[in-house]
């Protein structure tokens, strides 16, 4: 594939990463349904980590070695949510036999209380943030909304990590912002930047006329 259709393919990704993570917020927090928040993560998972790869290679101009850490962070949160989806998933599909008690409620070895989910994610996009800050294509507004974004992504995580008591405010409050409003309006716009950036790529490749 070349740059732009790529760019062109990653838009789209980030798009649907946008949805997918809300349809993931309705599915866990309000219908409670196992299968499709499962499904949403997993897919959700795959999703960005194409929105990423386009998103970190444009932000390498910048400084490519932090734009590589930055996009192996990324991948890693990706893949673990996807593994994570698929092993929730798993488990809803052929619900296991004879679990000692206890055991079913342990958290994921893989993604434990959403370490790569949320707190390996947040670290990746403040690192995208630092970057798009010596970037001329990305605006302040979307700069400092990947900021908020990084950190309410690492605050969901403490907050699954220390307080684990689903319906208190510490928990409740700061994954509702980021599933419902933040996340999915950041993937949104990356994913009209992406597409801004395909589009000025084709300008720049067309021959100029006579």
């Amino acid at each position: 594939m070349t740059t732009s259709s790529f760019d062109r393919a990653a838009s789209v990704a980030a798009m649907l990463a946008a949805l997918v993570g809300l349809l993931y917020s309705f599915a866990f927090v309000v219908l409670q349904n196992a299968l499709l928040s499962s499904l949403c993560l997993m897919i959700g998972g795959l999703l960005s980590l194409v929105a990423l790869v386009a998103l970190f290679e444009r932000l390498g101009e910048a400084d490519a070695q932090v734009a590589m850490l930055g996009l192996m962070l990324g991948a890693v949160a990706a893949l673990g949510a996807t593994i994570h989806g698929g092993y929730d998933l798993a488990n809803v599909l052929n619900p296991p036999g004879d679990v000692p008690a206890g055991v079913a409620d342990l958290p994921s070895q893989v993604d434990p209380r959403g370490l790569v989910t949320f707190g390996v994610t947040g670290l990746a996009v403040l690192l995208a943030g630092l970057l798009m800050r010596r970037h001329p294509a990305f605006s302040r507004g979307f700069t400092a909304l990947t900021f908020v974004l990084g950190v309410l992504l690492i605050g969901v995580y403490l907050g699954r990590l220390i307080v684990l008591t689903p319906a208190s405010p510490l928990v409740l409050l700061p994954a509702a912002i980021t599933g419902f409003v933040v996340n999915p309006l950041w993937y949104g716009l990356l994913g009209l930047a992406l597409r801004r950036g395909e589009m000025a790529a084709a300008d720049a490749s067309a021959p100029a006329a006579v």
